[in-house]
């Protein structure tokens, strides 16, 4: 008979205490930055390589960008058009967007990887995931602003250190297996890869990336429109310079429109398909995911996923989670090995 080291992770949440605690906040960090300037630049850019530049005028003079789009449209020059009207929501988006906050618990808070709190500011409540790992003394939660929204625009805009909020928690049944050897796949849009940042920081700080003499692989693919909208990339960035077992793939749909980003551009399950090794595929995918197997990557990563001898997770908004799910299995992970939470 063998003996489990460690309670399976079902047991692991029924030991945890739900709990009600108050917490002052002691950092906050915007992960986005304003670049309305470069959008400026970049639409006359598109316009003088064009030749249009005298046929519009500089988009620096215009008040109303949908009376831009909607010309650009009716001139014929629709490819301008779509661009525009994306550059158009990043153009006037409210700023900060995307804000990181740090909380000290008056009373020790206990809590897995990747469970989520009901916070309480303001006389709001939302739920939020973890960002941090257990190990930490303080806790963490990634925040994207909703224009409207009763709670985030607070969060991301006006909270400031010193401030108190209450948590209720933890939540949520998206943590760790039980140490394997299989390797950590995790997929995720947006702040959907907050749990994935405090899984990872735990398996590298408790050294579970490394089971019974075997190294396991971890992957994180992460999708976003601009590149300041991926939640700790910069982290992500160290982990895959220092660990040649951790793997970083940013997939971003419009960041090509404000620089020269060469990486990937497909959505995150499509990109999460073309790093699969195509050998260890044997059922048939479909026609829409049979493209993108054996497609080479634009990641720059050169190692490759078994399905088989991995466990993946996927977090986001609910279609998008779906998606992710769907290719997962597609490829050949069982289904005891993939856990999944959707929000929106």
């Amino acid at each position: 008979m063998t003996v489990r080291k460690h309670a399976s992770k079902h047991d692991r949440i029924a030991d945890l205490p739900l709990v009600t605690e108050s917490a002052t906040v002691v950092a906050t960090e915007d992960l986005d930055r304003d670049r309305t300037e470069e959008v400026r630049e970049a639409v006359d850019h598109w316009f003088e390589e064009a030749g249009l530049a005298d046929r519009y005028e500089s988009v620096s003079d215009y008040d109303d960008w949908g009376t831009l789009v909607e010309e650009l449209r009716a001139d014929g020059y629709h490819g301008f058009a779509r661009r525009c009207g994306a550059l158009m929501e990043r153009y006037e988006r409210p700023y900060p967007m995307l804000t990181r906050i740090e909380f000290e618990p008056d009373e020790p808070f206990e809590y897995l990887a990747g469970q989520y709190v009901g916070l309480r500011y303001c006389g709001n409540s939302r739920a939020y995931s973890l960002a941090s790992s257990p190990t930490r003394d303080t806790v963490e939660i990634c925040v994207r602003r909703v224009p409207g929204g009763d709670l985030s625009p607070q969060l991301c805009a006006d909270l400031s250190v010193g401030d108190r909020v209450t948590m209720r928690g933890p939540r949520g049944e998206l943590v760790l297996d039980d140490p394997s050897r299989r390797d950590l796949v995790f997929l995720a849009t947006g702040t959907g890869v907050a749990p994935f940042k405090g899984m990872v920081d735990y398996v590298f700080e408790t050294g579970l990336d490394e089971v019974q003499g075997q190294q396991r692989d971890v992957w994180v693919f992460l999708g976003a429109a601009w590149e300041d909208d991926l939640p700790y990339r910069e982290a992500f960035r160290e982990y895959a310079s220092e660990r040649d077992n951790f793997h970083f793939v940013p997939c971003l749909s419009r960041e090509s429109y404000l620089s020269k980003w060469t990486g990937e551009t497909d959505y995150v399950q499509h990109a999460f398909v073309k790093h699969v090794d195509e050998s260890t595929v044997t059922a048939p995918l479909g026609r829409e995911l049979e493209q993108w197997l054996g497609e080479s990557p634009d990641s720059g990563v050169d190692a490759r996923i078994d399905p088989g001898n991995a466990e993946v997770y996927a977090c986001g908004l609910n279609a998008m989670v779906h998606s992710l799910v769907d290719a997962a299995e597609s490829v050949g992970v069982p289904d005891d090995r993939i856990d999944a939470e959707g929000f929106g």
